[in-house]
């Protein structure tokens, strides 16, 4: 069981985790790397009666979704463990599905459809935003709800807590990208997300990585992908371009928390600890959370 502070926590952490393994199969040797997930968000427990309401939404409170036959497939642990809702946000979600449900007006129900879409995604239920996007997308196809639909379906799958839910979910986004991109070959942000559903997923961690230096071809300084290309390096051994990468990445942001960390973390590898400290140091002077501010002394002390 991990009992480090970054492994507890979500949502970033979820997509360095899919990369470890994408990068495994294709070096085939296991990397002991300190994961970092920066969550601004304390409120990352359950209690209570919001923890019941939670409970009832994944237990069969929210399981129709009227005619279009979409079940949800009830709450991830990882996102139950990072959204609290409460019994006013279940009520009203459960007022508006039924009014979405028993409305015959096709303009009106899709209105409802889109309001929905996003009280779902207000309450990190968010391949029941994803689906009802994209039934709004079915009637009014184009770039921006399309990917309103997929980037909903790509937070679900970075939170899921399976390997077959995050493959379903994957593919779900992907395809859903595939749409934006039909629509505007130009969308970086939807080519970086897809590119990491092959990576993560293990399909075709090469064509992933190829839509990742298209996105770097168009815009050297796009951070996503200079981040994911830092985080590649790294698990496959490359420690020199890691140290690159994450140079780069906080040349064009230099308060970039994670590109500081993982920066730090590559000068380690290298030999370079004087370079690695100061890194490190100024990493923690970018956020104040104190099981972050604990992890970076963990790895200050391993360069003694």
């Amino acid at each position: 069981m991990c009992d480090n502070y970054f492994c507890k926590h979500l949502k970033t952490i979820r997509f360095q985790i899919f990369v470890v393994v994408a990068a495994l199969a294709l070096v085939g040797v296991l990397f002991s790397l300190p994961k970092i997930i920066i969550n601004k968000d304390k409120k990352n427990s359950l209690s209570g009666t919001a923890a019941t309401a939670n409970r009832d939404v994944a237990a069969g409170g929210d399981k129709g979704h009227g005619e279009a036959g979409h079940v949800h497939e009830g709450e991830d642990e990882a996102a139950a463990a990072h959204a609290t809702v409460t019994p006013e946000q279940l009520s009203e979600l459960n007022t508006l599905r039924k009014k979405y449900e028993q409305e015959n007006n096709a303009t009106t129900k899709l209105s409802l459809a889109n309001e929905l879409a996003g009280k779902y995604a207000a309450a990190s239920k968010y391949d029941s935003a994803g689906y009802y996007y994209e039934v709004v997308a079915a009637a009014r196809p184009g770039e921006k709800i399309f990917q309103k639909a997929a980037d909903q379906y790509f937070e679900a799958f970075s939170f899921s807590a399976t390997e077959d839910r995050a493959k379903s979910l994957g593919v779900k986004a992907r395809s859903l990208y595939e749409k934006v991109l039909k629509n505007n070959p130009s969308n970086l942000d939807a080519k970086t997300n897809m590119a990491m559903t092959y990576i993560a997923l293990g399909e075709a961690p090469m064509q992933g990585i190829g839509l990742l230096r298209e996105v770097l071809a168009a815009d050297p300084n796009n951070e996503k992908a200079v981040f994911n290309l830092g985080i590649l390096s790294i698990q496959s051994g490359q420690y020199d371009k890691a140290v690159e990468r994450f140079e780069h990445l906080v040349e064009v942001n230099p308060k970039h928390v994670q590109g500081n960390f993982y920066l730090a973390v590559s000068l380690a590898q290298v030999g370079k600890k004087e370079e690695a400290r100061r890194v490190f140091l100024n990493a923690k002077k970018l956020d104040a959370d104190p099981g972050f501010q604990a992890s970076i002394d963990t790895e200050l002390a391993k360069l003694k």
